[in-house]
């Protein structure tokens, strides 16, 4: 008895030990386990044309180089509508040329010869009217046949008034606002020609970016409203990961930080620093704390960059990031 009693308590203080470490062990903090993704910016190839698509080069999975041909747009009503503008854009340079040159000399000829047909006749009825105003006076010649004579001296004094005034307008030409609103009729015209001529332009669309095909939105033969995104290429090398996060962890994770992150599509841990952290809406709500704090925990969306290029990094992929209790 003394023997078991004395193995007993020679067992004893191992025993507390192995209570002890059990009770630490499971009343320890865990470590902080946070999931997120990977993201990369994408770019959408669109037209400002709308039209039927006629052909597309580029498939999904495609590597793609900036300025590489996408697809192209058939647009005949555009081009009945630059035959058009260019046909009035000719009318209006051939008006404003017109309207430049100034009258025509045939059509001043032509005035000059309507003022002194008028003259003459106004000097034959002057010399008709004097001749018959003594007449008159002696009573051989009706007053009516006088005042005939009369009004129609003054009628010819007027018609050669106007005849003259015609023909200075033509030797004058255009007046200054006519030849105005022909250069701006002209200059209208030619803009709206060089903007027809640039959306066809944009019927070919090349790759303003680099990267990977990922999605081709349409089929050859389908039609395109104008700046509907017919391709999105997403540039794998502009890759982050994305967390949302507690308020009450943003302390652990400040600006420049770095971080081991694990990527269990790659296998391994990859180096990534904190970019950016902006707030949610209201509506990302993580949970509601203790009445006594009085306040209703935030979530906040946090982004971190590799450190150096990563291959092999696509969006969607998976990142987990274990934080220190």
């Amino acid at each position: 008895m003394k023997r078991r009693y004395f193995i007993l308590l020679a067992l004893l203080p191992v025993l507390l030990i192995a209570v002890a470490l059990f009770f630490r062990a499971a009343y320890r903090p865990q470590p902080i386990q946070l999931q997120g993704q990977i993201e990369a910016q994408q770019y959408m190839v669109s037209s400002k044309v709308a039209g039927r698509l006629a052909e597309v080069f580029v498939r999904r999975g495609d590597s793609i180089n900036k300025g590489d041909p996408v697809f192209v747009i058939d647009s005949p009503e555009l081009e009945a509508r630059l035959t058009q503008v260019q046909a009035i854009d000719r009318i209006a340079s051939s008006l404003a040329q017109a309207v430049d040159q100034g009258t025509r000399e045939e059509q001043i000829a032509a005035a000059r010869s309507e003022w002194e047909k008028a003259k003459a006749a106004a000097e034959l009825a002057e010399k008709s009217w004097r001749r018959l105003k003594p007449l008159a006076e002696q009573g051989v010649v009706s007053e009516q046949r006088y005042d005939e004579a009369y009004t129609q001296w003054q009628v010819a004094l007027k018609t050669e008034i106007s005849a003259r005034e015609l023909l200075k307008k033509a030797e004058s030409g255009p007046r200054g606002e006519a030849r105005a609103a022909s250069r701006a009729s002209e200059e209208a015209t030619a803009s709206l020609a060089a903007q027809v001529e640039e959306l066809l332009r944009d019927r070919r669309i090349n790759a303003y970016h680099s990267g990977i095909v990922t999605e081709v939105l349409l089929n050859p033969g389908e039609l395109v409203p104008q700046g509907f995104p017919v391709v999105m290429i997403t540039d794998l090398s502009d890759a982050w990961a994305l967390f949302n996060v507690r308020e009450d962890l943003l302390a652990k994770l400040p600006l420049g930080a770095t971080f081991q992150l694990e990527v269990p599509a790659l296998g391994k841990r990859v180096e990534f620093a904190v970019s950016h952290v902006a707030v949610l809406g209201d509506f990302a709500i993580w949970r509601a704390t203790s009445a006594s704090r009085g306040f209703d925990m935030r979530t906040f969306e946090v982004e971190m960059r590799p450190t150096s290029p990563v291959e092999g990094l696509y969006p969607g992929m998976s990142v987990l990031l274990r934080l220190e209790p």
